[in-house]
């Protein structure tokens, strides 16, 4: 199976109302691994790795995000893979 990766910046309201935890949940449930950060500027940026039906998803779901969410932009790019074991939230 290929394996994919991809770094994506979400910007709009997604600081403040859960967005890292749900985006932590929604990495793990489609069996991925990977990261998610809050930037200084506002914006959030994770990065998602695994098989690519389970990438192209989650960067669709990105765009909904968790309820108090409005996600205004989603920009993603190609990514090295990481040696990571689980999908966690940096701080």
């Amino acid at each position: 199976m290929a394996r994919t990766a991809v770094l994506c910046r979400v910007s709009g309201r997604v600081q403040g109302v859960w967005f890292r935890a749900w985006t932590q949940e929604t990495g793990q449930g489609l069996g991925l691994t990977g990261w998610v950060r809050n930037l200084a500027d506002g914006r959030v940026e994770t990065l998602a790795q695994g098989d690519s039906s389970g990438v192209d998803e989650f960067r669709a779901l990105l765009w909904k995000g968790p309820r108090l969410a409005e996600v205004r932009e989603v920009e993603c790019a190609p990514a090295e893979p990481e040696p990571l074991a689980d999908f966690e939230v940096r701080y």
